[in-house]
């Protein structure tokens, strides 16, 4: 049985009616990470996995959950919501934000589950986040786009999670479009679509199988270093907001100035936002080999001057290198383990994609997974289900 047609019996089973069902999509990012908090710019794509969501309303004060893949239930008086644990805190952070900005909603039933690999950084949570919201946004009438949207998803996980992230994962699950990219300006929330053409390659994940204590600490310390090294630099450069301002060479004219953590933090992400627009660049001109340069180039800012690689990691990309039809590669999303992203030509993949997870097999003692991927839209109701 299809996630769809799971989520769709377990609704019927529990409330018997009739649900509108919706889809909201995971993401890659194929460049730019860790910048969208730093006000740079990022290149992610929504995904053809996600989290399905069937929901009605109940024409009660209160709102009953019910998570498919956990197999357990929550449900609470929408006068009595309060931050709790594990994924209640992602439903009921978004049903808080609603509350926060005086966004009226009725009680409704809601069963929700999807087919995103656990600790793969594909951003369940912001799936979650975004999902729930389109689909109280579609119930209710909340008049909301999907900017706002992803605003408010941003806020929910900023709230009872307890995640200080950007905006990327929730505008990109909000607003995918297949085939496509989107550049984005985390800045100005200015967008663009433009055709993903890989020609003779796929894009694939490798799952490293392993999760090292990122937790929201370590990223949030990340963020407050960030904080404090363009802090230091506006007392140093005149006339700069954020590291968009500022380049990479800047940030080493500056270095007796940072603290060495701080420094080596302020130089990635100068790097890093520059290599994210010359990425959409050679996006637009079909240049892929000088695209997967780039992604390179990434990982290693991530392992030595972000830090936030592992030896799993750094094992999986240094394999990749060893391989002509591996053109670029890198670690994806908050990093300390979770998956690769690599580009990789289609003929002989299967080959490609077993010796590299024999290799980490061999090394490590984990079975990898690997997973091609496939584009989608943005959050959608899936009509006629």
């Amino acid at each position: 049985m299809s996630t769809q047609l799971k989520i769709v019996s377990v609704f019927e089973s529990h409330f018997a009616k009739v649900p509108k069902l919706f889809f909201s999509p995971g993401r890659i990012n194929l460049i730019g990470e860790h910048i969208d908090y730093n006000d740079g710019f990022v290149m992610p794509a929504a995904i053809d996995k996600g989290v399905w969501f069937a929901v009605a309303a109940n024409h009660t004060n209160t709102v009953n959950f019910v998570s498919v893949d956990l197999n357990e239930t929550y449900s609470v008086s929408i006068d009595k919501i309060e931050k709790n644990d594990s994924w209640k805190n992602y439903v009921l952070g978004v049903l808080h934000i609603l509350q926060v900005n005086n966004i009226p909603f009725s009680g409704f039933d809601c069963v929700f589950g999807g087919n995103l690999p656990v600790g793969a950084g594909l951003s369940s949570s912001a799936a979650v986040e975004g999902g729930l919201l389109f689909a109280l946004n579609t119930l209710f009438s909340l008049g909301l786009t999907r900017i706002e949207m992803a605003k408010l998803a941003q806020k929910a996980e900023h709230g009872f999670p307890g995640v200080n992230c950007g905006i990327m994962d929730q505008f990109a699950s909000l607003n995918g479009k297949k085939n496509h990219v989107i550049l984005l300006d985390c800045t100005s929330l200015a967008y663009q679509h433009f055709p993903l053409q890989l020609d003779a390659y796929h894009i694939v994940l490798i799952n490293t199988k392993v999760h090292h204590s990122l937790a929201s600490g370590e990223y949030n310390k990340r963020r407050k270093q960030c904080e404090e090294g363009l802090a230091l630099l506006k007392t140093q450069i005149a006339g700069i907001k954020s590291f968009r301002d500022i380049s990479a060479q800047q940030v080493v004219a500056s270095k007796d100035l940072l603290e060495a953590k701080i420094f080596d933090r302020c130089l990635f992400v100068t790097e890093e936002i520059a290599r994210t627009q010359l990425a959409g660049k050679y996006l637009q001109e079909h240049n892929l080999l000088a695209f997967g340069k780039l992604m390179f180039q990434t990982h290693e800012g991530l392992s030595k001057l972000y830090e936030v690689s592992c030896p799993e990691l750094d094992f999986l990309v240094a394999e990749a290198k060893k391989y002509a039809s591996i053109i670029g590669a890198r670690l994806m999303g908050g990093g300390f383990g979770g998956c690769t992203i690599n580009l990789i030509e289609k003929i002989g993949s299967d080959a490609t994609i077993e010796a590299i997870t024999g290799a980490y097999k061999q090394k490590f003692g984990i079975d990898a997974e690997a997973y091609i991927m496939a584009t989608s839209d943005g959050t959608y109701e899936i009509i006629g289900s």
